[in-house]
């Protein structure tokens, strides 16, 4: 399984950006589908998440500027990213959680995001 995320660039602080992920398989009915983001010198983090029944979950961090979704036709994941503050540079991941198969997740391979002050 393969997920090509794309999207990243420099962006203003302020602005926004939408982040892309294909999947190489259907996304119809996996257990989950995030993003996760990695800045400089911290951990990979979880940012947006969003269930097989359509509940999400933001950290506060980015509740109320960043939306998941996905096009289970088009086997994408998206991350609508507005309002970005310096403090979201960072690479972002795209993640699939195909559990009880195992392995449990796949990775995108990382885009990344910087926004100027």
């Amino acid at each position: 399984v393969q997920l090509q995320a794309s999207g990243g660039g420099v962006v203003q602080a302020g602005g926004s950006l939408r982040l892309s992920c294909v999947v190489s398989m259907s996304i119809s009915n996996v257990a989950a589908l995030a993003w996760y983001r990695q800045a400089p010198g911290k951990r990979r983090g979880l940012i947006a998440h969003i269930d097989s029944g359509g509940g999400t979950y933001y950290p506060g961090s980015v509740k109320g500027r960043f939306t998941i979704s996905s096009d289970n036709a088009r086997n994408t994941i998206y991350l609508q990213m507005n309002g970005l503050k310096p403090e979201d540079t960072a690479v972002y991941y795209c993640n699939v959680d195909v559990r009880p198969r195992y392995p449990y997740d796949y990775w995108g391979q990382g885009t990344l995001v910087t926004v100027s002050s």
